[in-house]
């Protein structure tokens, strides 16, 4: 009897070395955690001043390569999602101000190929878990009009099967809703179906807590939505990594973005606010996440990026924060929806044991939709011409290779008005007056008087205080001058020219005409 136990045990470790063993030798998974509304200056990491101690995205950190002059192709949730997704940036899509409803069609088309798409053609499993907020197509049980409105309630069919959702984008499975947490319908869909047809209608008017009225689902809370993500994405994790497949998880999740809903276990954990509360519960997914990982025995082959949509928002109360001395921007002017680099500089992470030497701080600038280019990298193949227009591989600083010159020629920043901001070196030209979004000065009577543009140096002024317009017209000239071209050629990467969706036009009238004084 010892003899057939021994044996079994003997088959069971050899099983599970195989299993291991397969995990090691192929590509590695790749898990890409995108917070929602995460300042810069809320990971205790990136910011020595911060009152809220993120112990697990600190550790990723530390045990990886933290880079701190990364940005969101936009200041706001939408655009920056196409970004990650597409490698090409979201002003070149149909969508060239603001953000997606939870009833919007479909923004990515559906034979554009995606991050998705690329790892599924190399061998990959894929999934989606979060907040999708790139639109969808819902059957539409009457009227559709005003879908992309945030105000209006369009009946739905529910039914019936979603279109265009993350099963054409690239993803074998998917479990998430299309807006975000304060956007209705507030329905869970999982691979392509409403997983409860019984509605309710629901609204939380609170100011922190706050979303919209609208159809609610039976099984959809809102208290415990990051959880119920969580624990999809880490059962996802759970079961393949029995398999010698390797997969790539994309977890978006809806925090902290409003509503802001710390569970009971993390209410006045931060001693600050809620808000604060509500960023340590998001840092404790992280760490539910690399304590699967870890439990699977997968950690070590598996790449983990940790970054955020956009800088954050003022729902978190900066007045508030400010009486316990925490700026969620840090340094930096500006916040969610600003041209400003609060509004787009966010906290970035690659966490990869297996494939990165030493853990070290990059000052590179890089930006989300590098990940395209970044993957294929990895993979060893190539990125068709007409994709990944915008993205650029930053394996080379992970790899810690010798660069002759900045990874990234150059970086645009897009704001939740459309307006334009494009970096070089150590130059940052605005090509507005003001902020493009939601802080002062904001678009109207606040811009008169004011330079046309805003050229600020941000190795000396990171806080960008001092516009250097007038100072040197040459710089200004010359970033004038290449943003019209990445425009006008479809793309910022080297390769064939090709086109932007919608209008010709637009990307440059509301800029050129303030900049001549119209």
């Amino acid at each position: 009897m010892i003899k057939y136990i021994v044996l079994a045990c003997c088959l069971l470790l050899h099983s599970v070395s195989d299993h291991l063993f397969a995990q090691s030798t192929q590509h590695p998974n790749i898990i890409y955690i995108l917070a929602d509304d995460l300042g810069y200056g809320d990971v205790s990491f990136f910011n020595e001043n911060s009152k809220l101690a993120t112990a697990a995205i600190d550790d990723l950190a530390k045990q990886g390569v933290a880079f701190t002059d990364a940005h969101t192709s936009s200041a706001v949730c939408t655009p920056t999602r196409y970004g990650i997704l597409t490698g090409r940036y979201n002003w070149r899509s149909t969508l060239k101000k603001s953000v997606l409803s939870g009833y919007s069609k479909a923004l990515i088309e559906p034979e554009r190929l995606t991050v998705g798409k690329l790892l599924q053609q190399n061998g990959y499993h894929t999934a989606f878990v979060g907040k999708w907020h790139l639109g969808w197509d819902w059957s539409f049980s009457g009227q559709d009009e005003g879908i992309n409105s945030l105000n209006t309630n369009p009946p739905i069919d529910f039914t019936q099967p979603i279109k265009n959702g993350p099963d054409t984008q690239g993803f074998d499975y998917s479990f998430g809703f299309n807006g975000s947490l304060d956007m209705p319908p507030y329905v869970y869909v999982e691979n392509g179906s409403a997983t409860s047809t019984v509605i309710d209608t629901t609204q939380n008017a609170d100011y922190k807590g706050f979303w919209r009225k609208g159809p609610t689902a039976q099984d959809f809370n809102h208290t415990t939505t990051l959880d119920d993500l969580t624990k999809k994405a880490t059962d996802y994790i759970n079961e393949q990594a029995q398999s010698s497949t390797p997969f790539f998880l994309y977890f978006a999740l809806p925090a902290p973005h409003t509503p802001i809903l710390p569970t009971t276990e993390f209410l006045g954990k931060s001693n600050t606010n809620f808000y604060g509360d509500f960023v340590l519960q998001v840092d404790d997914v992280v760490r539910r996440v690399v304590e699967a990982l870890e439990t699977q025995g997968v950690r070590e082959n598996t790449m983990i990026i940790f970054t955020s949509d956009n800088g954050c928002s003022p729902r978190a109360d900066f007045e508030e924060l400010a009486k316990v001395e925490h700026d969620p921007s840090f340094i930096f002017r500006g916040h969610k929806a600003d041209i400003y680099e609060g509004g787009h500089r966010v906290p970035f992470i690659v966490n990869w044991t297996g494939g990165i030497d030493k853990p070290f701080v990059s000052d590179e600038v890089i930006c989300t939709t590098d990940f395209m280019a970044t993957c294929a990298d990895v993979l060893n193949v190539p990125v068709p011409n007409e994709a990944a227009e915008d993205s650029y591989s930053f394996l080379p600083v992970l790899h810690q290779e010798s660069l002759d010159e900045p990874l990234r020629e150059a970086t645009v920043h897009h704001s939740i008005e459309g307006r334009f901001a494009i970096r070089k070196d150590n130059w940052k030209l605005i090509l507005w007056p003001g902020s493009g979004g939601w802080s002062e000065p904001q678009s109207g009577e606040a811009l008169q008087g004011l330079e046309p543009m805003q050229l600020y140096n941000l190795v000396e002024d990171a806080a960008e205080q001092e516009n250097l317009y007038n100072q040197y017209p040459e710089i200004v000239d010359s970033l004038t001058e290449l943003l019209t071209k990445y425009i006008e050629n479809g793309r910022s990467t080297p390769g064939k020219l090709q086109s932007n969706d919608g209008p010709t036009v637009w990307e440059q009238l509301d800029w050129m005409d303030t900049a001549q004084g119209n």
